[in-house]
C-alpha cells in the first residue's frame, strides 16, 4: 500500500517554483504586447489604404491633373498604394535611389509617360516636355544630316593653290621638273678605283721591305759616333 501511494505521488506534477511562475508571466506579457502591436499595425494599414483610396479617387475626378507625385513612403506603404492604383485602373511607378527616399508617381492611362520621361525621373530630374521635344528635333536633324553625308560619299579637299604656281617667280615653272629629269644615279658611288689604292704590294713584298728597313735601322745604330 505504501509503495502504491509513493508511485502515485511521484507521478504527480510538482507545483511550479517561483522562478518558473515569473518566466511564464513575462512570456504572457510579451505575447500580449506582440498581439497588440500586430493589431495596431493592421489598423494603420487599413487607415492608410482608405486615405490612399480617397487621394486616388480625387485625382481621377480632377480633369486638370494627369499625374500625381506622392511623398516618400516605406516599402509596405508603396505596395499598398500600387495595389490601390492598379484597382483604380491607373499607372504607377516608384522612383528614388535610397529606400527611405523612394516615392510613387501615378498617371492616368491616357497620359502614360514615355520612356524619355521615365528616364528623366530616374535621374532625379524634372520632366520638361518642351525641352524634350527640342532635344528630339535636334537629334532627328543630326541623324538626317549624317544620312545625307553618307549618301554623298567622302568629301575631297583640294588645296586653294598649287605651290609650283605660288613660287614660280623664284624657281620658274619648268625648273623643278627639268632638274628632276636631269638627275641620274652615280653608279661609281662608294667604289674606289684600283689606281687610287695606296698599297698594291703582296704580303711577301711588304714583309721583305719591313725586314730591310729593320736591318738598315740596326746597322745605323751600330755605327760609332764621329764626335
Amino acid at each position: 500500500m505504501a509503495d502504491l501511494l509513493g508511485s502515485i505521488l511521484s507521478s504527480m506534477e510538482k507545483p511550479p517554483s517561483l522562478g518558473d511562475q515569473e518566466t511564464r508571466r513575462k512570456a504572457r506579457e510579451q505575447a500580449a504586447r506582440l498581439k497588440k502591436l500586430q493589431e495596431q499595425e493592421k489598423q494603420q494599414k487599413v487607415e492608410f489604404r482608405k486615405r490612399m483610396e480617397k487621394e486616388v479617387s480625387d485625382f481621377i475626378q480632377d480633369s486638370g491633373q494627369i499625374k500625381k507625385k506622392f511623398q516618400p513612403m516605406n516599402k509596405i506603404e508603396r505596395s499598398i498604394l500600387h495595389d490601390v492604383v492598379e484597382v483604380a485602373g491607373l499607372t504607377s511607378f516608384s522612383f528614388g535611389e535610397d529606400d527611405e527616399c523612394r516615392y510613387v508617381m501615378i498617371f492616368k492611362k491616357e497620359f502614360a509617360p514615355s520612356d524619355e520621361e521615365l528616364d528623366s525621373y530616374r535621374r532625379g530630374e524634372e520632366w520638361d516636355p518642351q525641352k524634350a521635344e527640342e532635344k528630339r528635333r535636334l537629334k532627328e536633324l543630326a541623324q538626317r544630316q549624317e544620312e545625307e553625308a553618307a549618301r554623298q560619299g567622302p568629301v575631297v579637299v583640294s588645296p586653294a593653290s598649287d605651290y609650283k604656281d605660288k613660287y614660280s617667280h623664284l624657281i620658274g615653272k619648268g625648273a623643278a621638273k627639268d632638274a628632276a629629269h636631269m638627275l641620274q644615279a652615280n653608279k661609281t658611288y662608294g667604289c674606289v678605283p684600283v689606281a687610287n689604292k695606296r698599297d698594291t704590294r703582296s704580303i711577301e713584298e711588304a714583309m721583305n721591305e719591313i725586314r730591310a728597313k729593320k736591318r738598315l735601322r740596326q746597322s745605323g745604330e751600330e755605327l760609332p759616333s764621329t764626335s
